[in-house]
């Protein structure tokens, strides 16, 4: 039996727009991707609407300039000659540098090398460790000799 022009006509069109319609849900799939993509990307940068001077999750080292992480820890250690654990230095460090207090990613982060600078300190002689707090190391400055000439 023959098939009338219209039904012929009418698959053509329908397959026409399965094909419009597949390739509009390919484009709208790549466009949901790139959406989460750049979504994730600005909620590193805003925090509550507000910019972030540094993401919480960028390396730590290029946070901070050579040397100017023990330097916070040294102006902070002299006004506390009780001395202070790696947790109290990393919240001091983190205030000093104006970032997110309640980030608890970057808090630990800064917490590591906050005691790899210190053991490095303490090995040339500059801190020691006074005792062990709640698990934790408490650090001094370590007294300076004053030589007699």
């Amino acid at each position: 039996m023959v098939e009338p022009h219209i039904v012929s006509t009418l698959r053509a069109k329908r397959d026409e727009l399965d094909r419009i319609i597949s390739s509009y849900e390919g484009a709208l799939a790549a466009a949901r991707r790139d959406f989460v993509n750049v979504n994730a990307t600005l909620e590193l940068f805003e925090r509550n609407g507000e910019a972030v001077a540094y993401p919480s999750r960028v390396s730590i080292i290029r946070i901070f300039e050579r040397g100017e992480l023990f330097a916070l820890c040294n102006a902070v250690l002299a006004e506390a000659p009780e001395g202070l654990d790696t947790r109290e230095l990393a919240r001091a460090v983190i205030r000093a540098k104006r970032l997110d207090e309640n980030d608890s990613v970057l808090r630990k982060a800064i917490g590591f090398r906050v005691v790899q600078v210190m053991l490095r300190q303490e090995a040339r002689g500059r801190v020691v460790t006074a005792e062990r707090r709640r698990g934790l190391r408490v650090w001094t400055l370590a007294e300076r000799k004053s030589v007699v000439i």
